[in-house]
């Protein structure tokens, strides 16, 4: 929605697995099912079947934008591979069969493409109502960070560019993990103090990790680390968040993500991003506790006191 206001006089498509679904969007002029209410622009269609064609067609003027979850990326990528069109995706996590980035899974099934993040803190309700937000375009190809500042970049929607995707990535791939955390925090009424600490301590590990992985430490103060952390953890809109307040409550973990009716990348990414963690040798006790209650192994009161009941250390990362 925000390429198609930005140029109304562009073709904008939104590819639809379900073409019964991309002909009702079509007909009623909105996405019913996930952005009731609000009003498709000029420009913007829906489309569907196989996406070989249009792949072939495409021009290095194109843009691909990638919007499935984590686990869609790397079926997608091999559909576009080839494509002379920037290639950019939004989703963010650990891939949960190898514990791969985004970028790396790219780089594994498609290494010619020029290709890229948007990323940062974003509901999409927000962005779909044109209010006021801030992304990250992320990639080591300046022709793709261009591309995404001038497509994406308007009056309510700022894009900044970085060249660190390793950085950009981690990000917004841990904040849903502590996002579960926080959600949790809230849920037992630990109050506002606690909450602060968690997401402090939380942009800790996740700066740790991504310097391990060979990301600037520098990124994580920006928009996809300090920003979409404070947004995940602490916004009403956040799947997450809404994840580890359902936990509190003491329902299980098969309950909290029904209950969502979406994916909430953090419980699919928490192992992944621990296992890697792990593997470098960093150090992420708020992301272990998370996976410790998400695989039953801890009760939500637990996880609290496996926490604080941490010995004493100095603040540094």
């Amino acid at each position: 929605m925000a390429a198609a206001r930005n140029a109304p006089q562009a073709e904008v498509c939104l590819h639809a697995r379900d073409a019964a679904q991309a002909q009702a969007m079509n007909s009623a002029r909105e996405n019913a099912r996930y952005l009731p209410g609000l009003a498709w622009p000029q420009g913007l269609q829906a489309i569907s079947g196989p996406l070989g064609e249009r792949v072939a067609a495409s021009t290095s003027e194109d843009l691909w934008v990638v919007a499935t979850p984590m686990a869609g990326l790397r079926e997608t990528l091999s559909i576009l591979r080839g494509t002379p069109a920037p290639v950019a995706w939004l989703c963010k996590g650990f891939e949960a069969s190898t514990g791969l980035m985004p970028h790396e899974v790219q780089a594994q099934v498609a290494p010619e493409l020029l290709a890229g993040a948007l990323n940062g803190p974003s509901f999409a309700q927000e962005v779909a109502k044109d209010q006021p937000t801030a992304l990250v375009a992320a990639s080591a190809h300046a022709q793709v960070r261009d591309m995404l500042v001038r497509v994406f970049h308007g009056h309510h929607l700022r894009v900044y560019a970085n060249d660190d995707i390793v950085g950009v990535e981690v990000g917004g791939a841990v904040k849903n993990v502590l996002a579960i955390a926080t959600g949790l925090c809230d849920g037992l009424g630990l109050g506002l103090n606690a909450r602060a600490a968690l997401i402090t301590r939380g942009l800790a590990e996740m700066t740790r990790l991504g310097v391990a992985l060979g990301a600037r430490a520098e990124t994580f103060m920006g928009l996809s680390g300090l920003g979409d952390l404070v947004l995940t953890a602490t916004g009403d809109l956040s799947r997450n968040r809404k994840v580890g307040g359902l936990l509190a409550q003491g329902l299980s973990l098969q309950q909290a993500v029904e209950s969502l009716g979406h994916v909430a990348e953090g419980v699919y990414s928490a192992r992944t991003v621990v296992a890697r963690a792990q593997s470098l040798g960093v150090d992420m006790p708020i992301a272990q506790a998370v996976v410790q209650l998400l695989d039953g192994r801890l009760q939500a009161p637990q996880a609290v006191q496996v926490l604080m009941g941490r010995d004493p250390r100095g603040e540094g990362l």
